[in-house]
């Protein structure tokens, strides 16, 4: 198949720009700024909102890779 951007990979990225911005209040956060603090647990649960969202197209995605796999023992169906 090909790869092509969907809302799994947006939703990745932005998880992963969101985690940046997270990290760089650390520092804020160490100085005791409670603004900082409050931004950094508000961005988590977003990160936690969009991970949440992401999981089923993850899982549409690794079925796909694993059907495709040649190591991965094929079970039929009894009836």
């Amino acid at each position: 198949g090909k790869l092509f951007p969907g809302p799994h990979l947006f939703a990745g990225a932005g998880i992963t720009v969101l985690w940046a911005i997270a990290a760089s209040l650390v520092p804020k956060m160490q100085k005791g700024d409670s603004a900082a603090r409050s931004a950094h647990i508000a961005i988590n649960a977003v990160i936690l909102g969009l991970f949440t969202w992401q999981l089923p197209t993850g899982f549409d995605i690794l079925t796909k890779v694993w059907a495709k796999a040649p190591w991965i023992p094929v079970v039929a169906a009894s009836s």
